[in-house]
């Protein structure tokens, strides 16, 4: 049993910035943007939230304080970092694969100048410890308590607020409808009104925003509570765009898929709790693949089901109705 409680309070903190980051690029796609840079926003925001947190962590300021204002921060620069994808693909209709690849390309080297230059090293790291041993009173519930509310951070609880206003933005609100008619028949939508335009930018905005939330949430949870802006987020970027595709760009089922992907990722790193898997003696670092396997084989099996917005990736044009 003590197992299971930490495979599921383990799985959380990482299924959180999948489920986040491939929200963000839900928004983005449904508005009929593809926005591969995902990786990049990741990292852009979540160096700049260990940044705040670096500078700040020396004040006596709660933590949990600490990490809602360095929230602020990565959401506020991933939406920044964002407005190159918004611009290039919207006003200059490139190539939004091209675009978002160069994006990817261009953060980590940036940030290992930056840090190399002022911290003589890879990234950022601080000494802030965000980690909540127990939430009062919710903690003491039994099962639930010690499943969901020991041993865990304040992001998992911000991830789920995120889910429910996200699901709600996208099937009941006249945004919602909007958006998804963007990047389904641009020029019907154009037609009624719609400035396709404006709504694109608000989608790519949208998955600037959760992309440095998930970013920096990658940093807290998944970096065992200390915050590291390093060059990479270990292809975070990239696999929120397989759960986006495996949840068939609906928030429901983006949030099951992340849970899945989070849930291989826990397991490779908690073999040794596992006896019967730890008893195989098979290397550790066969089970850290596969995540990045199951994305393959996962994608090779659905993809052909997939369902994109038909007009995604396709520069939205008023004079070619």
């Amino acid at each position: 049993m003590d197992t299971l409680y930490y495979l599921i309070q383990n799985t959380l903190p990482v299924a959180i910035p999948l489920l986040l980051v491939a929200l963000g690029g839900m928004f983005s796609e449904r508005s009929g943007v593809i926005n591969i840079a995902l990786e990049g926003i990741m990292l852009f925001g979540a160096f700049f939230g260990c940044l705040f947190v670096y500078f700040i962590e020396g004040t006596g300021m709660n933590p949990q304080t600490i990490l809602l204002l360095a929230m602020l921060v990565a959401a506020v620069s991933g939406l920044v970092y964002s407005f190159l994808l918004s611009f290039a693909a919207i006003n200059m209709k490139a190539d939004q694969t091209i675009t978002g690849t160069a994006m990817n390309m261009l953060v980590p080297a940036a940030i290992l100048l930056f840090s190399k230059m002022n911290f003589n090293s890879d990234g950022v790291t601080t000494n802030t410890n965000f980690y909540i041993r127990e939430v009062p009173v919710l903690g003491r519930v039994p099962v639930i308590g010690k499943l969901f509310f020991q041993n865990t951070y304040i992001t998992v609880y911000i991830g789920f607020f995120l889910l429910a206003v996200s699901t709600i933005i996208f099937y009941t609100t006249r945004f919602g409808l909007r958006l998804r008619a963007c990047g389904e028949h641009p020029h019907a939508a154009d037609s009624v009104g719609i400035n396709v335009y404006l709504m694109r930018y608000a989608g790519v905005s949208i998955s600037g925003i959760l992309g440095g939330i998930g970013g920096f949430f990658y940093a807290v949870g998944v970096m065992d509570g200390n915050t590291n802006g390093h060059t990479g987020v270990a292809g975070f970027g990239f696999l929120a765009l397989a759960v986006m595709i495996f949840g068939q760009w609906k928030p429901v089922k983006i949030f099951f898929a992340a849970l899945f992907f989070a849930f291989l990722r826990t397991l490779a790193y908690s073999i040794a709790l596992i006896p019967f898997l730890d008893e195989l003696n098979i290397n550790q670092t066969f089970y850290k693949i596969l995540p990045y396997l199951a994305t393959m084989i996962v994608l090779a099996f659905t993809s052909g089901k997939s369902r994109a917005p038909k007009a995604e990736g396709i520069p939205y044009d008023k004079s070619q109705r």
